[in-house]
């Protein structure tokens, strides 16, 4: 491990102005992201028309198409089960633990709170619109509870940047390009299999990855985790040879 920085040395000075400004980007993206979540927001309370025309003509078109196609529902049920709450529980605490068993007690609080935390919030925000699921013939699933914003959208927009952002400092750069494609293919996939199962509209799942995006930026503005990629990038660097 690198020797601690004193605090008066110009080192960290210079340590403190990159946080600082870290920490005000992340802000100004966060107000550019949320647009869209209270865009979105408006429109499903106000019950904009071509919007639930959009919504009901996605729902009944994938729909239409799931019921002949057995292969094509069961990969959807592996894409939305994989994004479950008990998925991304489990993920929760083997990572957490993994962390405070090497003593990354930030990151470990920023696992934690961020990916409990978004769960928290999507509970809060469907208690409040209210919004109705779809209703088809034939339901793939049964779904409890209200659907605006899509709970697995905004825990794989969550999650996997949680993810990305613990474990891209540990790997080399060819697999962090791979690890990035296959969070993307995730996320996409997961918030996909909950339009093409009827279980959100279009809507409800753009909500989700808005408002996880928003959740996500918050988070990591505070607890900066990018100070363990700072210290995995040092520990890893090879020495100078005299």
């Amino acid at each position: 491990m690198s020797d601690a920085v004193d605090e008066s040395s110009p080192a960290a000075d210079v340590a403190t102005g990159r946080d600082w400004q870290r920490s005000v980007t992340f802000f100004v993206v966060l107000g550019i992201l949320v647009v869209p979540f209270l865009l979105l927001l408006l429109l499903v309370t106000d019950k904009w028309g071509p919007l639930a025309a959009a919504d009901q003509g996605a729902r009944d078109g994938l729909h239409v198409f799931a019921l002949g196609q057995p292969w094509f529902v069961g990969a959807m049920r592996t894409f939305s089960d994989s994004g479950s709450s008990l998925a991304w529980q489990i993920v929760t605490v083997v990572v957490a633990v993994v962390l405070l068993v090497r003593r990354r007690w930030r990151l470990a609080a920023f696992v934690v709170v961020t990916i409990a935390g978004s769960s928290l919030v999507n509970s809060a925000v469907k208690a409040t619109v209210n919004r109705d699921r779809p209703a088809v013939d034939q339901p793939f699933v049964n779904e409890p509870g209200a659907s605006f914003p899509s709970g697995h959208s905004q825990a794989a927009m969550v999650g996997y940047g949680v993810l990305l952002l613990v474990l891209l400092p540990a790997l080399s750069r060819g697999w962090r390009r791979a690890a990035v494609v296959l969070a993307v293919v995730m996320v996409v996939g997961i918030g996909f299999s909950r339009v093409a199962l009827a279980a959100h509209f279009v809507s409800d799942v753009l909500a989700g990855f808005a408002l996880g995006a928003v959740w996500l930026g918050l988070m990591t503005a505070i607890f900066r985790p990018w100070r363990h990629v700072e210290e995995v990038t040092t520990d890893t660097a090879p020495t100078p040879i005299d």
